[in-house]
């Protein structure tokens, strides 16, 4: 069996708390698709204040309906007003999707 080699960056985001096996060529060219605003990952410290909100039934996407589930992980805009949920190592970047970070009031930019 031959085991995936993981490049320094993938490493680095595993240490951070994050596993996400994401290269980072890829987050390089990723943007909004609305505003085309630069992306980045979220941190642990947003990761937390989000799923917070979310157990609390406070979140909403842009689109109006309630997020329910636990986000594992998450990219962010790099003005810190929008988020965009990663599900099994690939970015959901769908506009009505997106949560407005206005409706977290704790939110670390």
């Amino acid at each position: 069996m031959v085991k995936a080699r993981q490049n320094d960056y993938s490493r680095r985001i595993e240490a951070l708390g994050h596993t996400i096996p994401m290269d980072k060529r890829l987050l390089d060219i990723l943007c909004d698709p609305v505003s085309k605003t630069p992306l980045k990952l979220l941190s642990k410290t947003q990761l937390d204040v989000l799923n917070r909100a979310i157990r609390s039934n406070e979140i909403r996407t842009t689109d109006g309906r309630p997020v329910s589930g636990q986000i594992d992980s998450g990219l962010v805009t790099v003005d810190g007003k929008v988020i965009y949920r990663i599900e099994d190592g690939i970015p959901v970047l769908l506009a009505d999707e997106a949560i407005g970070t206005v409706q977290l009031h704790d939110f670390p930019r």
